[in-house]
């Protein structure tokens, strides 16, 4: 898990106040051949906004996969999420993916 709380407590008063958190649970579960599930939602939180907008909860997941292309290992993966609590003008669903080359030791 990963976790982040932000505030502010000095500096220009023209600036909105900072009270921000962020929640990223994460679980992989390995598969054979180098496959695995995934789900690494981030949840954010802003105590500042007046609205009811405060908070955004991701669900979802997604599958990966470990290989090699020649002697080069790379890592492909690919995630959705909908946003089940989110602010008026965010996303219902976070689609992503990434490509990774990967230089073990």
């Amino acid at each position: 898990m990963l976790a982040r709380h932000l505030w502010s407590f000095a500096g220009d008063d023209d600036r909105r106040d900072v009270i921000q958190s962020l929640i990223e649970p994460f679980v992989n579960y390995n598969l054979d051949d180098g496959w695995y599930l995934i789900s690494d939602s981030v949840i954010t939180v802003d105590r500042e906004i007046d609205s009811g907008d405060k908070v955004t909860l991701p669900l979802g997941g997604g599958v990966g996969k470990i290989f090699k292309v020649g002697k080069q290992p790379m890592n492909v993966r690919a995630e959705a999420y909908y946003n089940v609590i989110h602010p008026d003008a965010a996303p219902n669903w976070t689609i992503g993916g990434t490509i990774q080359f990967l230089f073990p030791r």
